[in-house]
């Protein structure tokens, strides 16, 4: 008779940035343990009992019959299973040989969103990718947040010096190209969002909305302003205009340069703004004096206005609503957070940096240390010195998350070498010659090393795995610390012998350890044998007021507000023609139940109303004689896609919308319920021609045309 044991457990969803706790039922049987129950934390005092759809799933990646456990090498046009060290010796020669024949930059790398919320790749992925001194490196972050970073360098010295919006104490919640409620926050975590805005409005506070789409977030606002897609620059801009010429600002005394940002704006009217974008020149003018006279108020800006052509510019200007309003650093404003580890603090995240080189063929500039992921597929495919012949993908799915998707999937198919540590073979991997299997979330311990200090509560929390790995599994530490023993000793520069030992002694460390050895050290506010007692998380109290100018990372501790980046692009938009009428403009969307391309294999998360199709307004639907319901064709000057449309009033007329990370079943693939989820990818229309300054893609505001399949 099959023996079952019921046993529950604290865990941690690090599905996405809200970094919910969870209460796990775990029932272990002669087959072995599995995830039978899930639901929130009431203890954790972050997310408070919040849990969404991804969350109440996260025991389904675990169990998932798709999921590789153990590596995997191309034969022919299919994947058979290898061990461990044939595999890893496998792709530590074909990189070292490649890096040895062709030179560094010969290698490419790409990391995924998921490594973000893996400490093991914090600790050791993240080295893995520096110890190669490839100019090729790339990551989703340039398909998603980079503005946020180059502001944050270039405003507060530091790339994650980002002001979190105190939403439990604010009063005035200005939000532009967010959708917390589907997302819970993202650069800004913030766990059971629902709530803490229905406490926002018990306390008398507004949250106002500027969104091409009538979100779930527009839905629940105060108010809601349908803004053309591409153009919010001009409303931030005009924002910043009425608060000069009405002297509304009460900035603090380390910022310099206003006296330029008001000469800059002066030009940027409420008028124009209106001709821009469509909002009403009244409105504008309205919520400018509404934020300058609320008793702490908070402007955040999200992915909608990062992934436009002046991303940039909208990031700097959300940050000046906050600076020149007196709501930088002021509680009910935007803060700082203190968390356990301060990884900027301590220099374990860099600073950054900014064109230090450029792209082989666009010229593009390095942020960071990364390359624009946009131009990838022309370093795969244009001849010459530095051409790239080998790729390593860390959780990353580019062919359907970055622009031109298409066009990447063939060049990729061209390398002489592609390696990928990843839990499936996707529509990217599917091309690998090697895949390299991690354990997955509920096997690992977990530590959140960047979204504490993100978090709109300080807290810290350490996860101990919930189910133990398999014999024949690794870690995603151990692949990455065996990758770099392995490549090192085959390669032919080797870096300093003093400096080789101390990171091969530092890579031989666990997580785990380097976590207990950071909280040990420093000022840290807990210890690891505190939060092992605590599991469900330790509060460290609110954000706090007061750390202005003092933790800044600039020269002299003091905000320069114009950097001559961003006066160089708001002189580019101004002399920008305006967006023409009659035009259609795409847009993405994210949904509560979708984690970018790659939950889409759970059937839990699939089941139900399908949420693939094109929306568009009925007035534009009626224009081009086409119904609801109707399967049509959306093409961009870079491909053209097939796809069911429905006609809704929650996008304004000339806006169409997709969803991101759909357009599965590619052929090779083995993701058998994400083969039968409907839909296209996006970025089979995006242009990878199209950046911000910073080197974002510009994936918002594509101008597209619709008309009937044929």
């Amino acid at each position: 008779m099959e023996q079952r044991q019921v046993r529950q457990q604290v865990g941690v969803c690090n599905l996405c940035e809200a970094t919910c706790g969870l209460l796990l039922t775990v029932e272990r049987t002669d087959g072995g343990e599995r995830v039978t129950g899930v639901r929130g934390n009431p203890d954790d005092p972050l997310s408070r009992g919040h849990i969404c759809p991804k969350g109440v799933a996260v025991g389904d990646i675990h169990a998932d019959p798709d999921r590789l456990r153990r590596p995997v090498r191309r034969v022919g046009d299919a994947f058979e299973e290898i061990g461990w060290d044939e595999a890893l010796d496998l792709v530590a020669d074909r990189l070292a040989a490649t890096v040895n024949e062709h030179g560094e930059d010969a290698l490419a790398i790409y990391l995924g969103n998921p490594n973000v919320h893996s400490l093991g790749a914090m600790t050791h992925g993240v080295a893995l990718a520096q110890s190669f001194r490839t100019r090729n490196k790339f990551s989703a972050t340039s398909v998603d947040q980079l503005p946020h970073q180059v502001i944050g360098y270039l405003l507060y010295g530091h790339q994650l010096l980002l002001p979190v919006p105190d939403i439990d104490r604010t009063s005035y919640f200005l939000v532009f190209g967010a959708n917390p409620m589907a997302s819970n926050g993202s650069l800004m975590t913030v766990p059971d969002f629902p709530a803490r805005l229905r406490e926002l409005h018990a306390r008398g506070g507004r949250m106002v909305v500027f969104d091409p789409r009538r979100t779930e977030t527009a839905k629940v606002a105060d108010e809601h302003h349908f803004v053309r897609p591409g153009t919010d620059a001009w409303v931030l801009l005009a924002l910043l205009h009425v608060l000069f010429a009405e002297r509304l600002t009460r900035p603090p005394s380390y910022v310099d340069g206003l006296g330029a940002v008001e000469e800059l704006v002066a030009r940027f009217t409420p008028e124009l703004a209106e001709r821009a974008s469509g909002v009403p020149a009244g409105e504008v003018r309205r919520i400018a004096r509404e934020l300058a006279a609320a008793d702490g108020a908070a402007a955040y800006g999200r992915i909608g206005v990062s992934t436009q052509e002046f991303g940039t510019v909208c990031q700097w200007a959300v940050q000046l609503l906050n600076l020149v309003t007196g709501n930088l650093d002021r509680e009910g404003g935007v803060l700082l957070t203190n968390p356990a580890i301060d990884a900027i603090g301590r220099g374990l995240i860099g600073r950054g940096h900014h064109d230090r080189y450029r792209s082989r063929v666009r010229q593009a500039p390095e942020f960071g240390g990364e390359l624009p992921v946009s131009v990838l597929r022309e370093e795969i495919e244009t001849p010459g010195d530095g051409q790239v012949r080998a790729l390593l993908t860390v959780a990353g799915n580019p062919v359907l998350s970055t622009p031109d998707g298409a066009a990447l999937d063939r060049a990729i198919q061209g390398l002489d070498f592609y390696a990928a540590v990843d839990l499936y073979i996707n529509e990217t991997t599917r091309h690998a010659d090697v895949i390299l299997p991690p354990t997955t979330i509920l096997e690992r311990d977990h530590y959140d090393l960047v979204f504490h200090l993100l978090a709109v509560r300080n807290t810290a929390r350490f996860t101990p795995a919930v189910l133990a790995k398999g014999r024949d599994q690794r870690h995603d530490w151990e692949i990455f610390r065996d990758l770099y023993l392995r490549v090192t000793r085959r390669r032919r520069r080797k870096p300093p012998l003093k400096r080789r030992i101390a990171a091969e002694a530092r890579m031989r460390m666990s997580p785990t350890f380097l976590i207990g050895m950071l909280l040990r050290s420093g000022r840290s506010q807990t210890t690891l044998t505190a939060l092992r007692r605590r599991p469900e998380g330790v509060d460290l109290g609110p954000l706090r007021p007061g750390q202005l100018p003092g933790r800044l990372r600039t020269r002299e501790r003091r905000v320069d507000a114009l950097p001559a980046l961003v006066a160089e692009d708001v002189a580019r938009l101004g002399e920008r023609a305006l967006p023409r009428d009659g035009e259609l403009l795409l847009i993405g969307r994210r949904h509560q139940r979708d984690c970018n391309s790659w939950m889409h294999n759970t059937d839990r998360l699939t089941r139900g109303r399908a949420r693939h199709q094109l929306l568009m307004h009925p007035a534009d639907l009626d224009a081009r004689g086409l119904a609801d319901g109707a399967v049509v064709t959306v093409r961009s000057r870079i491909g053209e896609v097939t796809v069911e449309v429905a006609a809704t009033e929650d996008v304004m007329p000339g806006v169409v919308s997709l969803p991101h990370g759909y357009g599965h079943g590619r052929a090779g693939a083995r993701l058998g319920v994400a083969a039968g989820v409907s839909g296209v990818s996006i970025n089979d229309l995006t242009d990878p021609e199209l950046l911000d300054v910073s080197g974002n893609a510009a994936l918002s505001g594509v101008p597209v045309t619709v008309g009937p399949w044929t």
